[in-house]
């Protein structure tokens, strides 16, 4: 492992919010490449955002706030769900669910279908839902620059770059079903 992955990997674990993580992202993405060819297998699981370009404030990192992207790409399918961390999570969060295609060796595709509130989980319900169908007049997408095990980097269709790291603990169907 490069000496400035890791560093970046221990940026995004630890202070997430530091100004050389851009200049990191650069240096990593031109020496670990992406290849969906050989490696989609990796999208597949459950990616906090830890840093991004953005400044929109959902898509900026912070403490208090989990930004997790869940990716099953041998379903075709995904979600992105935002909430507060630590207990007060439980109570739910706001989720889009999407349709994913990986369309070539760098390229996802996202395809916007449901979003809402998803509450927690109750004995005898199930989970509450209050979901809404999303009107998305053209497919996003991801290019992804650099995947491993561990880190993703992608960039999105409206410019912003993406930091995320894998949560091993976690399992897509705990999102997905």
């Amino acid at each position: 492992m490069s000496s400035n992955r890791a560093e970046l990997v221990k940026l995004l674990q630890d202070a997430p919010n530091s100004p050389a993580i851009g200049q990191l992202v650069s240096e990593v993405e031109e020496n670990y490449p992406a290849d969906l060819n050989r490696d989609s297998e990796l999208l597949q699981g459950v990616w906090d955002l830890r840093w991004s370009s953005s400044t929109q404030p959902w898509l900026r990192q912070a403490p208090w706030l989990e930004n997790l992207q869940i990716l099953d790409p041998l379903r075709k399918r995904g979600g992105n769900i935002l909430r507060v961390r630590g207990p007060l999570g439980a109570v739910g969060g706001i989720f889009v669910q999407a349709d994913l295609d990986v369309i070539n060796s760098t390229r996802v595709e996202v395809c916007f279908r449901r979003g809402g509130w998803v509450g927690p989980r109750l004995y005898g319900i199930g989970q509450i839902k209050l979901l809404r169908d999303v009107r998305q007049s053209f497919p996003a997408w991801l290019d992804m620059t650099v995947l491993d095990s561990q880190l993703r980097i992608c960039r999105g269709n409206a410019g912003t770059t993406f930091a995320l790291l894998k949560q091993s603990a976690r399992s897509v169907g705990e999102f997905l079903g």
